[in-house]
């Protein structure tokens, strides 16, 4: 059964998406997405959410939003309640669920890990508890050989056999090879896709999985949407967001989505620990992106060494050098700063020694402050606080106490292990 739209959703539809049935064009009035993001930071500073923006007396909260886009171009906007009804009633025919940002649904992963480059709407269809489990991501190009159709087949049902949900774009050839391998081993796939998610949801092939729950298919775009090249680059990073590994299986080199993905998350984004395969026949894009980082695919050849393989590059990942959320305050401060009783350690940075934290209490307090209004939308425990951070423990425990004695941060005792939350729904990202 699909659930009623929240009033949010409704109002991030009518101000971000096409609502033309049967067409994926993009009107020229909607809100992009730093638009909507501007708009969010408006709605936020005065304690609002999109759904105030269609309530009968949301005249002056419109007004008082207007400025960056206009009063009647907002309101034009707001306006296509008949436009919403009639995509709606289509959508749910296909049985197709849409969810927003604003939305306790909407996955975890990609609002902590994308912010506020998470897209503002997922369209999907199937299981939507299948987005907050990670698992394998597994990428690659469309023109492929039998050999690594095969190749990936295995990979996908050694997932599947080692209980790990396969994330990939639904794309012909190596995406619905490492799909297809998870599936006939009866395992769990979410498919990314930056196109055609209608014809995905009907077609015959996904009817069981999606009906057993095996299967989640999702798109930033409108599920009618054609095949377009920014769409099909950009879902590389959600893809990659919701993984707890990925493999590239083939890629060419410097150039395509797959090529941009995994430079992007290898130099950039640092999501998760990145394979590729290798050999005498993975090509010069393959051997490249090893150079910029990839780690060298070790060729599993059981689920038991696939799963283990995987969680020894997450916990090694969690423990190398890598860009810390301080790292501009850790670097570029006059005098040494040392927590009461015991100097804190050492944070690593990437390209770079230890760095002692050097910054003045106060001033470090407020960027700590800041960082965590925005990274505690949803629930961290102690632990992932100090690897965020990147201080002792010691140190966080007296960071978080502050926080809560001046009502910043909460404590949530109902979970185990304790976790944290922003204190006001006001700093909730939407």
């Amino acid at each position: 059964m699909i659930e009623p739209l929240t009033s949010n959703t409704q109002a991030i539809l009518l101000l971000t998406a096409p609502l033309v049935a049967g067409r994926g064009e993009n009107s020229p009035d909607l809100l992009s997405l730093g638009e909507y993001n501007r708009l969010a930071r408006l709605l936020r500073e005065k304690q609002k959410q999109p759904a105030d923006l269609m309530e009968p007396d949301a005249q002056a909260l419109i007004e008082l939003c207007a400025q960056p886009f206009g009063r009647e171009r907002l309101a034009s906007l707001l306006g296509r309640g008949f436009l919403l009804s009639q995509a709606v009633e289509r959508w749910n025919a296909r049985a197709i669920w849409v969810i927003s940002r604003a939305d306790s649904r909407y996955p975890k992963r990609l609002k902590s890990r994308l912010k506020e480059d998470a897209p503002p709407l997922l369209y999907g269809c199937g299981e939507i508890g299948l987005l907050e489990k990670g698992g394998l991501a597994v990428v690659g190009s469309r023109q492929v050989d039998d050999e690594l159709i095969s190749f990936t087949e295995n990979v996908g049902r050694l997932a599947a056999k080692a209980h790990r949900t396969v994330i990939s774009g639904g794309a012909k050839g190596i995406d619905r090879a490492a799909m297809h391998g998870a599936l006939l081993a009866d395992g769990e796939v979410a498919g990314v896709m930056g196109d055609s998610l209608e014809r995905a949801a009907l077609a015959r092939d996904n009817r069981e999985p999606l009906m057993e729950g095996r299967l989640v298919l999702i798109s930033p775009y409108d599920p009618a949407a054609g095949f377009n090249v920014g769409h099909a680059m950009q879902r590389n990073k959600v893809i990659y967001a919701l993984a707890d590994a990925g493999l590239v299986v083939t890629s060419d080199f410097e150039k395509g989505g797959t090529w941009t993905g995994a430079i992007e998350q290898l130099e950039r984004l640092h999501f998760v620990p990145v394979f590729v395969r290798n050999g005498n026949n993975a090509g010069r894009g393959n051997a490249a992106l090893i150079h910029h980082g990839g780690r060298p695919w070790p060729n599993p050849e059981n689920a038991a060494e696939l799963g283990q393989m995987i969680t020894a590059a997450v916990e090694a990942a969690a423990t190398e050098p890598k860009q810390e959320a301080l790292a501009f305050a850790l670097r570029e401060q006059p005098a040494p700063y040392t927590s009461p009783g015991k100097p804190v350690e050492p944070a690593k940075l990437v390209g770079g020694e230890p760095k002692v934290i050097s910054a003045p209490a106060e001033e470090l307090f407020k960027t700590v402050r800041e960082i965590l209004r925005r990274e505690l939308v949803f629930g961290h425990t102690e632990a992932e606080i100090v690897n965020l951070l990147g201080v002792t423990k010691l140190q966080t425990k007296e960071w978080l106490a502050k926080l809560i004695k001046e009502e910043t941060v909460k404590k949530v005792k109902k979970t185990k292990p304790v976790q944290y939350l922003v204190a006001t729904n006001s700093e909730r990202l939407l």
